[in-house]
């Protein structure tokens, strides 16, 4: 087990070397720049379209709109701002907030560009269903000579999309607010393999199993339905506690902002390495937050009831400004203000912390019930995520080997939420970045390649919009 994980471990440190970066941040800076920053001029037309102005509920397509944004941020909305945050500042330090804000920002001009995209280069399954993503726009946009690059997304999507990261800060925030203790009591635990495991930890993988299994198999109808009732309404309650808590530390919020600015530059990745590392931990996580460049939302926004592209590209990149420069900033000054994270620093044994120490600073806030009312939001957030994360899988399954086999992914994915919900935190981690890693470059080398395309059919959506085409 102990070679898997430094085997796991090893090949993330190096996947997410400077290459990786240059083809995420530069990728994200060339899309930016080549369409003259021209889609930040159309935010509240994006803003219409959510909201359903625009809806074509007679086109092809599986869902509307509202219900793909959803969905895609019921997979990056919650654990990923909360969880994710913390990881970031427990291996990087305050400074990777920065970094994660940066690669937002680019990533909201590659999210336009890979969802329009997704939209322009539909194909259609084995059963004859419209579908969208990474792998359609590479077959379709590229041509079938490019097929080997498809398969390698989809071989990758499938340990990318697998639910280990949820289930595992599922578990921990559920033995955190409800347990007495962090960590494993030999008394209720037994080993296999040679992994204490916790029998509390076993209990919850297998109801989350029971849960998740009721939805998924139900398709992305299903799924983006749930995803559309039940993200919402968690993320106000989110945001009421962090400004509640907020409003407490308003006096250091300057100071806040000017640590992680100057740790940025200066500081040094606490779990080791100096600024280099600062940037590749913010880089890593924003990506898992936001999903930028990865590949995953495209299969969600490709799925939408619309003949117009480059509106779902405007829908699709509201994504990294909600879940990274607002939900993960405000999630950060919440660890930062109400100082959990200086615990830690430089304590020994301490690992790799997650959604615990999120948990902390909550509790020291909101003393008694602050713990409880973010362990609800995680429990939302964190079963929703587990929804939407199932159909990534299903929709690559389905590209391979027919959309009848899809759901053969499914059974594996329900299987490993277990697997989630008693390994180690650091496992997790390591495999999810080194498959969103893998899956990055096949979704980027085609985007950056189809870039004037999508340029062309954006120039001329914003033209018929400005002669007042779409009046409704």
């Amino acid at each position: 087990m102990d070679f898997i994980q430094d085997a796991v471990s090893g090949f993330a440190g190096w996947i997410w070397g400077v290459p990786l970066l240059i083809l995420l941040i530069g990728g994200g800076l060339f899309f930016m720049v080549y369409s003259r920053f021209m889609p930040f001029l159309y935010f509240k037309h994006a803003i219409l379209v959510l909201l359903g102005k625009y809806d074509e509920k007679d086109k092809e397509g599986q869902i509307s709109h509202y219900e793909a944004l959803s969905t895609a941020l019921a997979a990056t909305v919650g654990m990923g701002n909360i969880s994710g945050v913390a990881v970031a500042i427990t291996m990087g330090g305050p400074g990777a907030i920065f970094w994660m804000w940066v690669s937002a920002f680019f990533g909201i001009a590659t999210k336009f560009f890979t969802c329009t995209l997704a939209v322009m280069y539909r194909g259609r399954d084995s059963e004859g269903e419209v579908r969208g993503g990474p792998m359609y726009v590479i077959t379709e946009g590229l041509g079938q000579k490019w097929r080997p690059l498809a398969v390698f997304f989809c071989i990758f999507a499938l340990v990318g999309a697998l639910p280990i990261f949820q289930a595992n800060q599922l578990t921990a925030a559920l033995n955190t607010v409800l347990g007495p203790n962090i960590g494993y009591d030999p008394a209720n635990s037994f080993t296999f393999l040679g992994a204490q495991i916790s029998y509390a930890s076993l209990t919850i993988g297998a109801i989350l199993t029971v849960l998740v299994s009721t939805v998924i198999f139900g398709g992305i109808k299903k799924i983006g339905k749930v995803a559309a009732r039940m993200v919402p309404s968690m993320v106000v309650l989110y945001f009421i506690l962090v400004v509640y808590i907020l409003l407490q530390n308003v006096g250091e919020i300057p100071g806040i902002f000017a640590a992680i600015l100057d740790e940025a530059f200066t500081g040094s990745a606490i779990l080791g390495g100096g600024v280099g590392a600062v940037i590749i931990v913010g880089a890593k996580r924003a990506a898992f937050s936001n999903e930028a460049g990865i590949g995953t939302a495209p299969m969600v926004h490709g799925d939408t009831k619309t003949d117009e592209p480059v509106r779902e590209g405007l829908v699709a990149m509201l994504g990294p400004a909600i879940d990274t420069l607002l939900v993960c900033t405000l999630t950060a000054l919440v660890i930062l203000g109400t100082g959990v994270y200086e615990e830690f620093v430089g304590a020994e044994d301490t690992g790799l912390l997650g959604v615990t120490l999120t948990l902390k600073a909550f509790n020291a806030a909101i003393p008694g019930v602050g713990g409880y009312l973010l362990g609800l939001c995680i429990l939302v957030f964190a079963v929703s995520s587990l929804l939407s994360y199932s159909y990534y899988g299903v929709k690559c399954m389905s590209f391979m080997f027919g959309a009848k086999r899809g759901d053969l992914y499914n059974y594996i994915y329900i299987g490993t939420i277990i697997l989630g919900a008693v390994t180690s935190l650091g496992f997790v981690v390591n495999l999810i970045d080194s498959g969103f890693a893998l899956m990055a470059i096949p979704t980027m080398i085609s985007a950056i390649i189809l870039a004037p395309k999508a340029w062309a059919a954006s120039q001329d959506y914003f033209a018929r919009l400005k002669r007042g085409d779409f009046k409704r």
